[in-house]
């Protein structure tokens, strides 16, 4: 099986005047079609520059990043973009849900922004919405919803344009722990449904027990590789 993301000796490093500040260092990995990783590490450890250069929002400094065969690090701005918008979908800490619009109104705008030329999927969001139990609170605004159900809509409006890859950056790190863990079986079952890759970026250890690979990051590097659901260490690097 090809690797859906294979990336190899990545570096990233930001620059404030003459100083230089490496964010990643030789980042080398790859993932299988409809895995789920988890990507785990404190505050400054790279996980969040790691997730950007995955999403094609900003380019390595070093070494190469291929998403289904195109090398993002190559690519232009453009060229990234249109790339980014076909194959990969984001879910974030801060839901970043349009307050003034309804929550299917905020699902259907990721379709619209996609530019895909495909009429909108009425019966994906149908399937979506009974998967993330959110069938009656399509109609209601953001502010009417609990930050749970922001969370399943902003997972919805990720999946609506059936992405390859789902990147999800702190999904649960504004929720309590019922929440929490509901949103975190979502992830894993639309992994498995939609047979879509998953990464997400996490500090909780125990959160990222649900996924199939752990990749543990510490001063822009990965220093460890485990199997999910408490399964043995599988490498050291």
């Amino acid at each position: 099986m090809k690797p859906i993301i294979e990336a190899s000796h990545l570096g990233k490093t930001y620059r404030s005047g003459k100083l230089a500040v490496p964010a990643l260092r030789d980042v080398s990995f790859t993932v299988d079609p409809g895995e789920f990783v988890a990507i785990v590490g404190p505050s400054g450890s790279g996980k969040s520059t790691l997730f950007y250069v995955l999403g094609g929002l900003t380019s390595p400094t070093s070494g190469s990043l291929l998403i289904q065969g195109h090398d993002f690090s190559r690519l232009s701005d453009s060229e990234r973009t249109k790339l980014r918008r076909a194959h990969i979908g984001f879910v974030f800490q801060r839901f970043n849900l349009l307050p003034t619009i309804s929550a299917a109104a905020n699902i259907e705008l990721a379709h619209d922004i996609s530019d895909s030329g495909k009429p909108f999927d009425h019966e994906l969001l149908d399937h979506l919405s009974k998967l993330l139990n959110i069938q009656g609170r399509l109609q209601h605004r953001p502010n009417e919803l609990s930050g749970g159900e922001q969370q399943r809509v902003a997972i919805a409006r990720a999946l609506i344009t059936r992405p390859a890859i789902l990147l999800a950056d702190e999904p649960t790190g504004n929720l309590d722990t019922v929440n929490s863990d509901a949103v975190l079986e979502m992830l894993r079952a639309s992994s498995r449904e939609m047979n879509q890759t998953v990464l997400m970026i996490t500090h909780n250890p125990e959160a990222a027990q649900i996924a199939d690979r752990i990749l543990y990051m510490r001063d822009g590097q990965i220093v460890k590789i485990e199997a999910g659901r408490g399964k043995a260490v599988l490498a050291t690097v």
